[in-house]
C-alpha cells in the first residue's frame, strides 16, 4: 500500500506521516527531502522559492518511485505539498488500486483563529529553518488544494474547529 499525504504547508503532513510510520512501520519519503536533494546537488535550477514549479518538476520522480514500490510489493508513505492535482494521471488503474491518497486542508476560519498554534507547532517533527508563517498564503494554498481535491475526486480532511490528530489519522486507515 502506498499512502500519499498532500496539502499545503503547515497543515501537519509530517506529523501525520510520523504517526503512520509508528502505526504501520512503513518507510516514508518526504518530498521536501527529495526537493532539497535535487537543489543541493545542482540537478535543478529551481530554488526553495519555486514551490509551484517544483511541484510539476518533482512529481514525475515521485510517481516513478511509487510505481517501483508497487511493482516490488512494498509499502511506502509519501508526504509533501508537491503532489499535483492531476497526480492520478501518472498511474494506470492497477497502480491506483494500491494508492491511498488524502490531502489535509485548513479552513480560512481555522487559519485565522489558530495562527499562533500553527507557528508554535511548525517544528513539532522537523526543525524548520527561517520559517515565517504567512496566513494569507496558507489560506490561498488550502483553498486551492481543497478545490483541486473536489475537482479530481481526491479525499481530503478539512481542519475547521480543532486540530484533532486522531480524526485525521482515521482518514488513512
Amino acid at each position: 500500500m502506498i499512502i500519499l499525504i498532500g496539502g499545503s504547508s503547515h497543515v501537519g503532513k509530517t506529523l501525520i506521516s510520523q504517526k503512520l510510520i509508528e502505526k504501520f512501520h512503513y518507510p516514508c519519503t518526504s518530498l521536501d527531502h527529495l526537493k532539497m536533494g535535487f537543489i543541493r546537488t545542482g540537478r535543478t535550477e529551481l530554488t526553495v522559492e519555486d514551490d509551484y514549479k517544483m511541484r510539476f518538476w518533482l512529481w514525475p520522480f515521485a510517481a516513478e518511485m511509487i510505481k517501483t514500490a508497487i511493482e516490488n510489493k512494498q509499502n511506502m508513505i509519501i508526504e509533501g505539498c508537491y503532489i499535483p492535482r492531476q497526480w492520478k494521471e501518472s498511474f494506470t488503474p492497477e497502480y491506483l488500486k494500491e494508492i491511498r491518497a488524502v490531502f489535509i486542508v485548513m479552513s480560512e476560519r481555522y487559519l485565522r483563529t489558530h495562527s499562533e498554534d500553527i507557528s508554535r507547532y511548525a517544528s513539532v517533527i522537523e526543525n524548520r529553518i527561517d520559517d515565517e508563517v504567512n496566513i494569507e498564503r496558507l489560506i490561498d494554498c488550502s483553498k486551492s488544494f481543497k478545490e483541486d481535491c473536489i475537482a479530481n475526486g481526491t479525499p481530503f480532511v478539512e481542519i475547521d474547529d480543532e486540530y484533532n490528530l486522531d480524526k485525521i489519522l482515521e482518514a488513512f486507515c
